[in-house]
């Protein structure tokens, strides 16, 4: 497949954005700045694959000569350069048409995590305890900033649900994945008989909104304020600081209590608010114009059970792409990059299809 026209053309947008990144007036408009920015990394990354990608194919086309050659033993040895070039070829020919689908909406935000206890009792509130946790060092062995928003925990141990925030380089795009349920087999510790119990949890995965993405009328906002409860410390328990944010068109409600003022509280059930709202409406037009789309990855979601983890086999599969692995125990401790990179390998694979189909 020739690539030749559309790179030319990202090469033209990348000489541009180079230009606008050298003038002085980028930073006045923060939001912007950090647009372009990410723009500019994406098609660098892109232009050095291309570059790559011919250099390849030249050495592909010298081997096939040299192994023409009179010398018998130039040859051999282009001969033998042959099916290690032919095999890369097409592998690099898939990531350059990968990189070239256009990004997905909000893949390069920030994510707020929302982790819920399922079925199961206590055994689900220690279960979200323990995504969380992996979710924690996920973050810390990926240099992500975490940021608790609203927290409950459960009266024996766990947590009954935690939202938080993510940030850093592409969030959204690593985590969206998580998404649904999530499923534990595993022998309660106050199971005298050793018998397996399963329990679920829910995540939610959601880009974090900005206040352009969508309108909020200040009408349909019923903005409360409570005496907060439950563990967080003196500061949460003396003041009447948590925030309870009811949307009225739909009645959705956030509540915070984890932050140290009403007001920090209030611009945190804003920030959840307008993520779901996004998030709502974005469901709402995929609904509508994508019904006919069937991915590997599916929706993403908190219907779906999407992943189980047997401890008693260290083991964790995933349902979505029928990938297992046998490392539950490292899984647990944030080692998760191996199972996103082959999530995201299948759904780009994915997107690929529908590409050519459409």
């Amino acid at each position: 497949m020739d690539f030749s026209g559309l790179i030319a053309k990202k090469r033209l947008r990348h000489e541009e954005l180079e230009k606008e990144i050298e003038g002085g007036s980028l930073f006045d408009d923060a939001a912007r700045a950090r647009d372009i920015l990410r723009e500019h990394a994406g098609l660098k990354k892109l232009l050095i694959s291309w570059n790559e990608l011919e250099k390849l194919a030249r050495e592909l086309d010298e081997s096939r000569t040299l192994a023409q050659d009179a010398d018998k033993e130039i040859a051999e040895l282009a001969a033998a350069e042959l099916p290690e070039l032919e095999k890369r070829l097409p592998e690099m020919e898939k990531e350059l048409q990968i990189a070239l689908l256009p990004p997905e909406p909000g893949e390069d935000r920030d994510a707020i995590v929302e982790i819920r206890a399922g079925t199961g009792g206590t055994e689900a509130a220690l279960f979200a305890a323990d995504l969380y946790r992996m979710y924690l060092r996920f973050a810390e062995a990926n240099g992500l900033k975490v940021e608790t928003m609203d927290s409950s925990e459960a009266d024996l141990g766990g947590l009954k649900e935690i939202v938080f925030r993510l940030s850093g380089e592409s969030v959204f795009r690593k985590m969206r994945y998580e998404s649904g349920v999530h499923r534990v087999q595993r022998v309660p510790a106050t199971e005298a008989q050793g018998r397996i119990h399963t329990s679920t949890a829910t995540v939610a995965v959601l880009p974090e909104a900005e206040v352009v993405d969508l309108e909020i009328k200040q009408d349909d906002l019923r903005i409360e304020v409570c005496r907060a409860g439950g563990p967080g410390g003196q500061g949460v328990n003396t003041t009447d600081s948590a925030v309870q944010i009811l949307y009225i068109p739909t009645g959705r409600i956030v509540r915070c209590q984890d932050g140290r003022s009403q007001q920090q509280n209030k611009e945190r059930a804003m920030q959840i608010m307008r993520s779901r709202l996004l998030e709502d409406k974005r469901r709402e037009e995929e609904e509508k114009y994508s019904a006919h789309r069937k991915s590997l990855i599916g929706g993403g979601g908190r219907e779906e059970k999407i992943r189980t983890y047997n401890f008693s086999e260290n083991r964790v599969t995933d349902h979505r792409i029928k990938v297992t692995l046998y490392n539950l125990d490292r899984f647990l401790d944030g080692d998760i990059q191996e199972m996103i990179e082959k999530l995201l390998t299948s759904d780009m694979e994915q997107r690929l299809k529908d590409a050519s189909l459409s």
